[in-house]
């Protein structure tokens, strides 16, 4: 069964250029393409695709509205594309519930598995995006000493499923958590589906999210 995508860029060329790379591959399937974030939230309406790639910065509806929307709306995953790994909507856009970050320049082989990656359920963000993302969670919780997100949330866990999230945080594949509690991939999606599931979290970047707020995984930690 092939990935639906829907291309969402206000930039023709790129659109073009991303959807003939994608169509390439005999698992992926570019079921529409969109100019600007309304035209984006209206594709995925109409074709539900698995994932939507969708440009941050757009006419008529930018891509942070349209994240919101399409990630309120429907269980399609939406990776953001933009130019620069400092976007100031990098971190309001993960909260809005986007499941990675891809930088325009990202290459061939990088986009495909990309949307692999996230179809398949888990994030993706580029290693510089992440850096960012870290250090504003850092500044975040210096500037404010009430946010809301406090460990006493992470009571509702399992002390397995403690350790899941942190490994998590860590980066650290299915696969990789399953080799270091010596448990099987499958036990670990169970693991990692409860974490999500107490919670309240949408995928991996906002769990990521969540275990630097906690403070459960520090900047820095092994």
């Amino acid at each position: 069964m092939s990935i639906r995508v829907v291309v969402a860029d206000d930039q023709e060329l790129v659109r073009s250029g991303f959807s003939m790379i994608l169509e390439a591959q005999q698992d992926i399937a570019v079921v529409a393409e969109a100019g600007d974030g309304a035209e984006a939230v209206d594709a995925v309406r109409r074709h539900t695709p698995d994932v939507l790639l969708l440009d941050i910065r757009m006419p008529v509806m930018d891509g942070l509205e349209a994240a919101r929307r399409v990630c309120a709306q429907s269980s399609c995953k939406v990776v953001m594309l933009t130019t620069f790994d400092l976007d100031e909507y990098v971190y309001d856009a993960l909260y809005a519930g986007a499941s990675g970050f891809l930088l325009k320049d990202v290459r061939r082989d990088d986009l495909v598995h990309a949307v692999r990656v996230v179809a398949g359920g888990d994030s993706l963000l580029a290693p510089t995006i992440t850096r960012r993302l870290v250090a504003d969670i850092v500044r975040r919780r210096r500037e404010e000493a009430a946010t809301g997100a406090t460990p006493d949330r992470l009571d509702v866990l399992t002390a397995r499923e403690v350790e899941t999230l942190r490994m998590l945080a860590r980066g650290l594949s299915n696969a990789e958590i399953a080799t270091t509690l010596f448990v099987s991939e499958h036990t670990v999606k169970t693991h990692v589906s409860n974490v999500l599931s107490k919670l309240g979290l949408r995928d991996r970047v906002q769990a990521v999210i969540c275990a630097y707020e906690t403070g459960l995984v520090a900047p820095g930690s092994p």
